[in-house]
């Protein structure tokens, strides 16, 4: 049974930076896809960013790009998030989330954390 759980959440004010953590244990991290997704106040959740198994090819929605960045820490089996300048409407619950498959849609996820907060201020 895989387990991802999350950690790094918290409050900061606009142009902050927070790096979020996602721990996998049963499974070794380069056999899924991995990805954070997000779902803001009232909305559905939505992906944020994805590492591929080989961990040399990533994806970013295009409201992150150049300030998010998906790594891969293969001996921790671990997957980071590094989030810089971040904005108001950043603000959401992050999810860490596994598949075999790429995944583009919450329907393709077979795993997900159990989530972290993320609040930034103006």
């Amino acid at each position: 049974q895989v387990q991802l759980v999350e950690s790094g959440g918290g409050l900061v004010q606009a142009g902050a930076s927070l790096r979020l953590s996602c721990a996998v244990t049963g499974r070794t991290v380069t056999n899924y896809v991995m990805a954070w997704f997000r779902r803001a106040p009232g909305q559905g959740r939505e992906i944020v960013a994805a590492i591929l198994r080989s961990g040399a090819n990533t994806y970013y929605a295009d409201s992150v790009k150049g300030r998010f960045t998906i790594s891969r820490d293969d001996a921790k089996n671990t997957v980071y998030l590094q989030m810089n300048s971040l904005k108001p409407e950043d603000t959401a619950v992050y999810y860490c989330a596994a598949s075999r498959q790429f995944i583009t849609t919450p329907t393709l996820v077979e795993y997900w954390g159990q989530g972290t907060q993320v609040t930034v201020s103006s």
